[in-house]
């Protein structure tokens, strides 16, 4: 099968168990990784530095000086990478053992894709704990209709073709959703988007993250991605209005605590 490339990125704030994981998770691929590049997002703690140096004959280390966020780190990690296929993974999570290989084979029978994600389970703790599943559609004329009211992607899920993602401006900085913001402009360069029906990714979570999806700072970032989209004609302006007022509603009006129970209740299966 054709070489592949795993992109992640790294800060301080992460656990260093957590990034073991995660690192075995994909370096135990039946479909091994050619390269795993690791960004480190600025000065990171000794002991996330030591479970570094025990993998250090397998990744490929981009060094950030200062934290840079993970727009901007992905943008050096991604150029970086040295195949044409790229499989994001995120630090604390940990990936189906056949996730790659079904990947690869997809994009084998299928060249004209640009970017193959899947689905996750979401679990506290234990992979054996899941207290629930993003769900997403599977082929380009669903996403790219999803993708005018929800983000189309499990992100820590996706393999992408890097030279689609370079000429689409590559990841940029976008609080929250630099990923939303990504999959935005290759639709508009006309991409092809496709999704499995597969769990690739068990993402670890805790018990308040969906409550932190709220607040100033996050309801900013996300109209301004409407804005965005409303100005690329992505979506119309009755799109842009329905969006906007779900927003503010969810993240700015509704209590911390009940924005939790409407995740799960409504976002998540």
């Amino acid at each position: 099968m054709e070489k592949y490339s795993v992109l992640m990125s790294l800060y301080k704030k992460e656990h260093p168990e957590y990034l073991r994981l995660a690192l075995d998770s994909m370096i135990n691929q039946t479909v091994k990784p050619d390269e795993i590049v690791l960004v480190e997002d600025g000065p990171l703690t000794d002991e996330l530095y030591e479970v570094i140096d025990e993998y250090k004959d397998r990744l490929n280390i981009v060094k950030n000086e200062k934290n840079m966020g993970l727009g901007l780190a992905l943008n050096e990690g991604l150029k970086a990478c040295r195949n044409e296929l790229v499989a994001r993974m995120d630090t604390d999570d940990i990936s189906e053992t056949r996730r790659c290989e079904k990947q690869l084979e997809y994009f084998s029978e299928y060249p004209d894709t640009a970017i193959l994600g899947g689905q996750i389970a979401e679990f506290i703790g234990s992979v054996d704990n899941v207290i629930g599943r993003r769900i997403v559609p599977e082929t380009d004329a669903e996403l790219k209709n999803y993708l005018k009211v929800r983000c189309p992607f499990n992100h820590m899920t996706v393999m992408f073709k890097k030279t689609e993602v370079l000429k689409a401006g590559n990841y940029q900085d976008w609080f929250w959703n630099e990923d939303y913001y990504l999959w935005v402009r290759l639709a508009l360069q006309g991409s092809v988007f496709a999704n499995l029906p597969d769990t690739f990714v068990y993402t670890r979570v805790g018990e308040d993250m969906y409550k932190r999806r709220g607040g100033k700072k996050y309801y900013i970032s996300e109209i301004k991605l409407q804005r965005y989209m409303l100005s690329h004609k992505v979506i119309g302006y009755s799109t842009y209005l329905m969006n906007c007022g779900k927003r503010l509603i969810l993240e700015i009006l509704m209590p911390a605590s009940l924005r939790g129970w409407v995740y799960k209740r409504f976002a998540r299966s």
